[in-house]
């Protein structure tokens, strides 16, 4: 018997976010089969978005563009950011998911950022730039990420933003509870 096949389009050509929104879809959805392809999709915010609402807000935009010039099943947008909350400052990020009828909004774990590392975005950096000066990497934010770099290796930027889909799907899996 054939899977059922649906068609996810995200908007990055990131690996890392690629692979994340396909693990994730494969897990919560094993009887659908899902061709995912990831797409240049303007974020319409700072390379660095400093804030929460501008983090949501670049992965909305990329949802919207999305939408608006391909046709998929699922549009997914995943926007990494950082933020100065009472508590000091972290990295996050927003994911968006859209199936036409439905959109859902979800957010990564926070993760705690040195001050050095906040003053150089502050400064107009971007974090994978500052993480590969600061860890002598190359392009981490297509591999580990800073979260991997923080964490000796116990999360990857991958493996944060999965948990994040993953979750994030949960009312498109339990509709009736959501009332979808």
């Amino acid at each position: 018997m054939s899977k059922e096949s649906q068609k996810i389009i995200v908007g990055s050509t990131n690996p890392v976010k690629i692979n994340a929104v396909s693990n994730a879809f494969s897990a919560m959805f094993p009887n659908i089969e899902f061709i995912c392809e990831g797409v240049f999709a303007p974020s319409d915010v700072a390379d660095q978005p400093m804030t929460a609402e501008e983090t949501l807000l670049g992965a909305e935009n990329r949802v919207a563009y999305t939408k608006a010039h391909f046709q998929a099943d699922w549009y997914v947008a995943i926007e990494g950011g950082v933020d100065n909350f009472s508590y000091g400052p972290a990295t996050f990020a927003y994911i968006v998911i859209d199936n036409k009828q439905h959109v859902q909004v979800g957010r990564s774990s926070n993760l705690p950022m040195p001050n050095v590392v906040y003053s150089a975005l502050c400064d107009g950096e971007e974090l994978g730039h500052v993480m590969d000066r600061l860890f002598d990497t190359e392009n981490i934010k297509q591999k580990g990420g800073a979260m991997a770099l923080l964490t000796n290796n116990s999360v990857t930027r991958e493996s944060v933003y999965t948990m994040a889909i993953t979750t994030a799907l949960a009312p498109f899996v339990n509709q009736q509870l959501f009332n979808l």
